[in-house]
């Protein structure tokens, strides 16, 4: 069964949404600089993207992500490629481990 990875939203300052979001939530913060963030819930994990550099979306683990278009990779390890559901809305289909 596929998982929901994390969701994306956009937002102006990284910085100043993650004090916001640890301010207001209890969370923890697994990645940050000054292009992303994420932050980790207890059931899923929120993304805080620039709004240059992704879109909004929604993160979908599938060991098999490859099946729906070229992978990018990404620093964590991790590759994905954006699709489109039927209404338009972003989908990034995420494979954890890629070691290609």
């Amino acid at each position: 069964m596929d998982k929901i990875h994390h969701i994306a939203i956009q937002v102006q300052d990284i910085s100043k949404s993650v004090e916001w979001y640890k301010n207001n939530f209890d969370v923890k913060v697994s990645y940050q600089d000054e292009t992303w963030a994420m932050i980790d819930f207890e059931n899923t994990s929120l993304a805080l993207v620039k709004p240059e550099e992704h879109p909004f979306h929604f993160a979908i683990e599938n060991e098999e992500a490859e099946n729906y278009g070229e992978l990018t990779k990404h620093r964590d390890g991790t590759a994905s490629v954006y699709i489109h559901d039927i209404d338009g809305n972003n989908v990034e289909m995420l494979k954890l481990n890629h070691n290609e």
